[in-house]
């Protein structure tokens, strides 16, 4: 080696080392991950978002996008079958599409009086002052009237509901969930965050009952956390939540399980949580955060789905919404074989001789055919949160439907 090549080499390898050194210095400068520790003191039971925000800034302004989040159409202009199905009970007077969490109390305010005769426990999931007001009237708190709570709220869904305000770690406030997950057999304090980062969703986005006596709020999750365990769970207790008015039938309602029919998906197995699509990391000036203006995956693709999926965003676009028009179809001819279940019912009831064994197996099957259909309508995403196991459940639907309206004809002699 020249005298040359070795003088050039003693200067270059410095100089490179220099450029690597000063890259990654920058890189780091300009791609910060805003995942620091807490910053001021927050108070331990404080409900209001914006304090948090005057330490939090960039996430208190993504919190804030949800505002623009505020339509919310009835579910009856493009499911029209529901108002008969929910004949009887308050949803059959008004039952709206969902919009951003910042409107809870809004919306809870806001509909038929007939859904406000659960009582307090109706507030539990709109509003971050719940957890101490739980705590000030413990079980008594879900034996008071919904207006005794209500009128003492002030704040929706907010910082409270998912971090301790001492660390900034995710927990969960709602004793429902980590009533169920006891039952479960599971030890709290060896969950990971990355399941945390589902599970403080899952505090809300389940569905649940409440205990006869007591009103207080359950998870039906004892058999497991899919359909036909939390339909099994009911049938085992005998519980039954209402009685159809038209059809006879003793139903059970289910309400918004997304994280049970999230479970299991093909997301789900895969590792990521709900706040990997629905709170993606974003960048803000030279940091990124994790977004905390909660909403459709499709309205971010870039930064929900295209860290993982590489197809280009007309081709996620169009896949997800392929999934959700096959997922709404079906549901469509499930409500419509229903309708035609609960006719078939009345007429059988009216009908004098009628055969009350085949009558009470038709009604037994109408329970389990509504069931499964208000279980995929009341969960949101039209089914691609999880598309098979939606289709599965639609299927039963339809299943159950066609041989409950068979049974309601034969118990009254037509073949």
């Amino acid at each position: 080696m020249s005298a040359r090549s070795k003088q050039f080499i003693m200067v270059a390898i410095p100089v490179a080392l220099l450029i690597i050194i000063a890259g990654f210095f920058f890189f780091t400068r300009h791609n910060q991950d805003l995942a620091e520790g807490p910053v001021g003191e927050i108070a331990a039971n404080e409900p209001r978002s914006e304090v948090w925000g005057a330490f939090y800034p960039r996430h208190w302004d993504s919190y804030q996008a949800n505002y623009e989040n505020s339509d919310n159409p009835s579910h009856f202009e493009t499911k029209p079958y529901l108002k008969t199905m929910y004949a009887g009970i308050g949803f059959a007077a008004e039952y709206n599409e969902p919009r951003a969490h910042v409107y809870t109390l809004d919306d809870i305010r806001a509909i038929d009086p007939a859904r406000k005769k659960s009582g307090a426990a109706c507030n539990t999931c709109k509003s971050s002052q719940i957890p101490e007001m739980i705590n000030k009237y413990g079980d008594k708190y879900y034996l008071m009237t919904f207006e005794e709570i209500n009128q003492q709220l002030t704040e929706p869904i907010g910082c409270l509901d998912c971090h301790d305000p001492k660390t900034m770690k995710l927990r969960i406030s709602r004793p429902a969930l980590i009533e169920a997950l006891e039952r479960q057999g599971r030890d709290l304090n060896k969950i990971s965050n990355q399941e945390m980062r589902t599970l403080v969703c899952a505090q809300c986005h389940v569905t649940y009952y409440f205990l006869p006596e007591s009103k207080k709020l359950t998870f039906p999750w004892d058999k497991g956390v899919k359909a036909d365990e939390i339909l099994a769970y009911y049938d085992e207790k005998g519980f039954t939540e209402t009685v159809h008015p038209i059809a006879g039938s003793g139903l059970v309602k289910p309400r918004h399980a997304e994280y049970e029919t999230f479970i299991g998906s093909t997301h789900e197995s895969a590792g990521l949580a709900c706040a990997d699509c629905h709170m993606p990391y974003t960048r803000v000036g030279n940091v990124k955060i994790s977004s905390h203006d909660w909403s459709s995956p499709l309205n971010r693709i870039e930064q929900s789905c295209t860290t993982c999926h590489r197809n280009g965003v007309d081709w996620l676009r169009g896949r997800v919404e392929g999934i959700q028009k096959q997922c709404k179809e079906t549901q469509d001819l499930a409500g419509e074989a229903i309708l035609e279940t609960i006719a078939e019912l009345k007429i059988s009831r009216e009908t004098t001789g009628v055969n009350q064994e085949k009558l009470q197996q038709a009604m037994d099957l109408h329970r389990k055919a509504q069931w499964y259909l208000d279980y995929v309508v009341v969960t949101n995403g039209y089914g691609f949160h999880n598309p098979t196991e939606t289709l599965n459940n639609l299927s039963k639907s339809i299943d159950y439907a066609h041989k409950s309206t068979r049974l309601a004809r034969e118990a009254r002699g037509l073949n």
